[in-house]
């Protein structure tokens, strides 16, 4: 049989030569022996579609960038507005509904003050009223805000903050812009830090100022609890701050949502009970440095001048947690500075 040689074609400097699915291979060095004659079988297809070749040319942009704090707060309210809206952070409706129950849920207090202000039942009403032991509970009692509310919430607003970016790659949309990583940190930790004051001191001064307005105290009253109101809300802020740093610092070590959230409710409820049974064991609250909500509510308890639970002084509880704070930010800023500009 006999090849059809047409002169349309150039194929492998051969003139005429058609594409039939097998291509000539030639050796730079042959020897003779039979090289120029040798095939090999190449995948083809019938009737193959001819494609196109784009050509993409990049441009440089001269345009003027905004400010500084500008980029930082579209990385701010990409986080704060998703909550409320779309076209930002995609918070699940699970996650707004959790928050929403664990923010009704830290409103007790003021539910049933509410309720002894309504029924007049004057013994209700003192009960629930800002007191010191009151305001401190709201923000430091153990339960039921430091078991579920407050740790919960917390593990739910870290869990992707900064993992997700590290496993979908989001890194590179911010750090191949003009936006530094020192933003890029302190945009997430404020973004984290805004939502549990809400949770946290948020509701401690809607408990305070709600109990004035149902209970028409005067001035007089006012000055009297509001120093009490004051540390309360400094003792929040401590709180905010130490759940906001080691959340971050657990979110930026992992890939996923589970990982950090599990590890924070493990490591702020998880120490308080060992501190607690070994303390009960031996007698001594001295490994109570351990907790970082012990920590915390010893502080509290020396600003509002609440008779101590703690044998030990209360300056060793606040190195401890400066201690705490200062290695989950060193973590924190380590694991942001190795993401790279690229997809991990």
């Amino acid at each position: 049989m006999t090849e059809d040689l047409s002169l349309d074609s150039e194929f492998l400097g051969q003139e005429g030569a058609n594409v039939t699915g097998f291509s000539r291979m030639e050796a730079a060095y042959g020897s003779g022996d039979g090289d120029e004659g040798a095939t090999a079988a190449v995948a083809s297809k019938p009737n193959a579609e001819v494609g196109t070749i784009f050509e993409q040319i990049y441009r440089p942009w001269n345009g003027t960038l905004n400010s500084r704090w500008v980029r930082n707060w579209s990385i701010l309210r990409h986080h704060i507005y998703g909550m409320f809206s779309k076209g930002h952070r995609p918070w699940g409706w699970p996650v707004r509904i959790s928050l929403l129950v664990l923010l009704l849920g830290s409103l007790n207090d003021l539910f049933l003050s509410f309720l002894g202000n309504a029924t007049g039942v004057d013994e209700l009403s003192r009960l629930f009223s800002p007191s010191r032991e009151n305001l401190y509970a709201h923000v430091l009692g153990f339960f039921p805000r430091n078991v579920f509310c407050f740790p919960i919430a917390a593990a739910l607003l870290v869990g992707g903050m900064i993992s997700e970016d590290r496993k979908n790659g989001t890194s590179a949309i911010y750090f191949s812009r003009p936006v530094n990583r020192t933003d890029y940190t302190v945009m997430k930790f404020i973004s984290v830090a805004i939502l549990l004051s809400i949770l946290i001191v948020g509701t401690l001064a809607a408990y305070y100022v709600g109990d004035l307005v149902l209970s028409g105290e005067g001035w007089a009253y006012v000055l009297d609890t509001f120093p009490l109101f004051f540390a309360a809300a400094i003792a929040g802020l401590f709180l905010v701050f130490t759940y906001s740093s080691i959340g971050l610092a657990l979110s930026s070590i992992s890939r996923g949502k589970f990982f950090p959230a599990i590890s924070l409710l493990g490591i702020i409820l998880g120490t308080k009970f060992i501190a607690f049974l070994i303390s009960q064991l031996y007698n001594d609250s001295i490994v109570y440095l351990l907790s970082p909500y012990d920590c915390i509510a010893h502080l509290g308890q020396s600003m509002m001048g609440i008779t101590s639970t703690y044998d030990h002084p209360y300056t060793w509880s606040l190195v401890s947690i400066i201690i705490m704070n200062a290695i989950s930010l060193y973590v924190l800023t380590a694991r942001v500075s190795s993401m790279e500009v690229t997809r991990e």
